[in-house]
């Protein structure tokens, strides 16, 4: 296996450090196994020293998500009529289907921001918009907020603690990686606080 923040390491002062951001931000839309927060915070720590470019950081980043997110979204698509068939109506999983399209439906754009930020929640988000069949134009427009936003926080966490800690290059990436699971934590508690809790309708009495 690749030991990615390795090799960004070892590439920080060139320029295929940017090809190694987009590959990294590209599998870790749809491979869980990849770690791409911390290498993006190494690459804000060094921007911060002027080894790299905080601009370059964040538009490589945000590329590679952007194409990764693609991906389970397609798979997603190419599935959803099996997947469909196998939903009888009336059926506890049909139900589900029906109320998460419903969801997207309303509030797409905040479900696919606020779960870019949650490793796990960003698979099973971009996978299920795919597999409801959620149009592409408004996917393609919400996942290019959403890739830009999480680049930028990422890789601006990283360079805050270069900012801060100049001297000190591993106590700066811990303070990055820090703030990082911080805001990360904090928004999904603000996602589930505002998830509405689903309720079966009360059957009539006779």
């Amino acid at each position: 296996m690749i030991d990615w923040l390795r090799l960004a390491e070892t590439l920080i002062s060139s320029p295929w450090l940017y090809a190694v951001l987009i590959a990294v931000s590209f599998l870790d839309s749809f491979l869980p196994l990849i770690p791409s927060e911390p290498v993006v915070i190494v690459a804000g720590v060094y921007a911060a020293t002027g080894q790299t470019t905080i601009v370059f950081v964040i538009a490589a980043t945000t590329l590679g998500a952007f194409l990764g997110d693609l991906v389970p979204y397609t798979a997603g698509r190419l599935l959803g009529a099996r997947v469909l068939k196998r939903l009888p109506p009336g059926s506890k999983r049909r139900a589900a289907h029906d109320w998460f399209t419903r969801e997207l439906d309303a509030r797409g754009g905040f479900v696919l921001v606020t779960t870019r930020f949650i490793p796990v929640g960003r698979y099973l988000a971009t996978l299920s918009t795919g597999l409801v069949r959620y149009p592409l134009g408004r996917y393609l427009m919400f996942i290019a907020f959403a890739t830009a936003a999480w680049s930028a926080y990422t890789a601006l966490t990283g360079y805050l603690g270069g900012v801060l800690f100049q001297e000190n290059t591993l106590l700066a990436m811990a303070v990055g990686v820090g703030l990082a699971f911080v805001v990360t934590g904090f928004i999904e508690v603000v996602r589930r606080v505002r998830a509405e809790p689903v309720t079966s309708p009360q059957q009539p009495r006779p």
